[in-house]
């Protein structure tokens, strides 16, 4: 069945997506016009610019935030909801780099993400739909293998919430489908509507005083002890600047740019299910991702609707059908689903960098300028544990900052006209890796 059409002829909406038929608030800010001074000038919208922004001005600090299209436009207000411990891929590697304590760092600050998330949505009373309840899904015999040494490794890092593994036998438990092997089941992660958070935590940085401005793209950069943030209609003059643009950077810091790049994640949601039904495929209402290269994830909806996403893009080229694409990828786990009607479809921008580690730190040729990116598809938790690092690190002394920065990004070969392809082309061989694995 075809999905619902929803367009917009304003190039700075919102996606056309469920999350933005659903928004609990209507917030909209001016771009900016002439010349404006704070302590700090945020450029980005998202969840790594707005919570830089409130530690920031709950630190006492003056703060703009400039967003070029509107607040959560981009992957903040687009993403799956997933709610995910973590931060980083396989931070082992790192341990040539920070050592055995900057491991161990790294994994307690994979903890503290989330609690930074519960503790905003708490502090200042955000609606979002927060649920808790997450799994892990296996596909095959050495995903099961690998959550055995993930759950012996989370009980010797203390963590401290109830993690449990689930056998093929008990499955259907977990999750309505004769897909997966097994699945490794976190009560302390869980899933929200990421646009509302991203409007709630908008709201809580104006309360704080924060200068917040849409549709005020910044054109160029004057760099110096002082900076100055230019736009079409105004700029900024100040002290310090955080580029917090991830997957839509483009060239404004070539400095930057080449160490994320850009690819295209998709969602699809259907219509509201039957209670019976939306309980047969998610029984305990807990989000899900499957451990492929390029992995589905999905979960409820608080009306009930399964929002089903993944096919990650590294093409740089979207998919002309959303829905055409996507519905067969969930009926092959959901086949139980073939009557069902997709009401939204959308897709977006995540931002990856080549080790898989979120990119927190500043330039070097311009202390004053810090960055946030390169989330990986992971972003929900570890922006706000960035924009947290960030205020630390402006402020006084952060020893997780100067980890995060302490680690060396590639750049990715091609320039932007062959970055996408080339590594196109390099995930197809993990992926056919990955089938014969």
């Amino acid at each position: 069945m075809d999905a619902t059409t929803h367009s917009s002829t304003d190039p700075h909406a919102h996606a056309s997506s469920y999350y933005a038929a659903t928004v609990n608030r209507a917030l909209q800010f001016a771009p900016i016009k002439g010349e404006i001074r704070a302590d700090v000038c945020v450029v980005g919208g998202g969840f790594s610019g707005l919570n830089t922004a409130i530690e920031l001005a709950e630190r006492g600090y003056s703060v703009v935030l400039l967003e070029a299209h509107r607040i959560g436009w981009g992957a903040s207000g687009r993403n799956g909801g997933q709610l995910i411990r973590g931060v980083g891929h396989d931070v082992e590697q790192f341990r040539p780099v920070v050592g055995d304590e900057g491991v161990q760092a790294f994994k307690q600050m994979g903890f503290e993400a989330v609690n930074l998330v519960r503790q905003r949505i708490e502090r200042y009373g955000i609606e979002c739909d927060l649920t808790w309840g997450y799994c892990d899904l296996a596909l095959k015999p050495r995903h099961l293998e690998d959550f055995k040494a993930e759950l012996e490794e989370l009980h010797q890092l203390g963590y401290p919430h109830a993690v449990q593994l689930v056998a093929r036998d008990r499955i259907r438990s977990v999750v309505g489908s004769e897909r997966y092997l097994g699945a490794l089941i976190d009560s302390g992660s869980g899933h929200l509507h990421p646009l509302n958070l991203a409007l709630g935590e908008a709201a809580a940085a104006q309360s704080l005083g924060v200068r917040l401005y849409e549709q005020s793209a910044v054109t160029h950069i004057e760099y110096g002890s002082e900076v100055c943030v230019h736009t079409a209609r105004g700029q900024v003059r100040a002290e310090t600047l955080v580029l917090c643009c991830n997957a839509y950077l483009k060239d404004l810091e070539p400095a930057l740019s080449g160490k994320v790049l850009p690819a295209g994640s998709y969602i699809i949601a259907t219509e509201p299910l039957p209670e019976a039904l939306a309980e047969e495929i998610l029984p305990h209402n807990r989000a899900a991702c499957d451990q492929q290269i390029t992995v589905d994830y999905f979960r409820l909806s608080r009306d009930r609707r399964l929002l089903f996403g993944g096919a990650c893009h590294y093409s740089g080229r979207d998919p002309k059908d959303i829905a055409g694409y996507m519905r067969p990828k969930m009926l092959k786990v959901f086949p139980q689903l073939d009557r069902v009607t997709i009401d939204f479809q959308w897709g977006g921008m995540i931002g990856i960098g080549a080790n898989r580690l979120p990119q927190i730190g500043r330039l070097k040729d311009h202390p004053n300028v810090f960055y946030a990116q390169a989330y990986a598809g992971h972003g929900l938790n570890a922006t706000h544990l960035a924009g947290h690092l960030l205020a630390e690190a402006i402020a006084a002394q952060s020893k997780g900052f100067d980890l995060f920065n302490s680690v060396p990004h590639a750049t990715f070969p091609g320039g932007q006209r062959f970055r996408s392809p080339l590594l196109a082309l390099g995930m197809l061989w993990y992926r056919l890796k990955d089938a014969f694995h």
